[in-house]
């Protein structure tokens, strides 16, 4: 473990962090490199910081905690802070991810930094925090956008700006307009969060927007493709297909 644990507070009020900084202020080891106000500030200043924990707020305006983890390059120790929300303590608590339940005493983040530090001590390999967002949403509750990282800014796809989506190795390509925005995400991981009676896995490298589509045509022998309003073709596998007729 380093010698100075080196911290980020994230809180979109600012009585909230105060409270932060003060009790870790008693801590002699604890250095909090920033504070952020948002999802925005808090996406850069870990980039920028390489923090060996985040104390990272979950309700929060314009980015919750949540999507913050989805724009991360990496799974790093998370104490995630909420007021209430039984969902998200569940998740917390499949994965094995402490968390701060406001209004909390100095002891209880005593415990819950007593952690960190174990398992930084131990190497443990954190959770992956996108696996733990993907728990704590609530059940049938779908995307409305899709947040994509751009350098060092965060750019925010609407849901029905989206034509398709298409995989690439460990990321994928959302495409919208024809631009395509690329993404650190596994496919079958964002495919769970997208509304299935508009999203279509028509292939196992594409997912439709089914209020793109034009038409189908044949391609060969068991085989079609997708024309989509603009003219773009996207494959269709034969499970696709079937999927697309039950929906259409």
């Amino acid at each position: 473990m380093p010698d100075t644990f080196r911290v980020i507070v994230v809180d979109d009020e600012e009585p909230a962090r105060r409270l932060l900084r003060d009790y870790l202020k008693e801590v002699a080891d604890i250095s909090i490199v920033a504070e952020c106000a948002n999802g925005f500030e808090a996406v850069k200043a870990v980039a920028e910081h390489d923090p060996d924990l985040v104390l990272l707020d979950i309700q929060m305006p314009k980015l919750d905690g949540f999507e913050v983890v989805e724009l991360l390059e990496r799974d790093l120790p998370i104490i995630f802070v909420t007021a209430h929300d039984e969902h998200a303590l569940r998740a917390f608590e499949v994965h094995a991810v402490d968390y701060l339940l406001k209004p909390f005493s100095t002891e209880r983040l005593g415990e819950a930094l007593h952690r960190a530090r174990e398992r930084i001590d131990r190497e443990e390999r954190p959770p992956s925090l996108q696996e733990v967002a993907a728990t704590a949403r609530k059940e049938g509750e779908a995307l409305e956008r899709i947040l994509v990282r751009d350098g060092s800014d965060v750019r925010v796809i609407p849901i029905d700006e989206v034509d398709y989506i298409e995989a690439r190795d460990d990321t994928v390509a959302i495409h919208v307009g024809g631009a395509s925005h690329l993404k650190a995400q596994r496919m079958s991981m964002l495919e769970e969060s997208l509304d299935p009676k508009r999203f279509i896995r028509v292939h196992r490298s594409y997912i439709l927007n089914v209020d793109r589509l034009r038409s189908i045509e044949l391609y060969a022998k068991d085989s079609r493709i997708a024309i989509l309003n603009d003219g773009t073709k996207v494959p269709i596998s034969r499970s696709g297909y079937s999927r697309l007729r039950e929906l259409l």
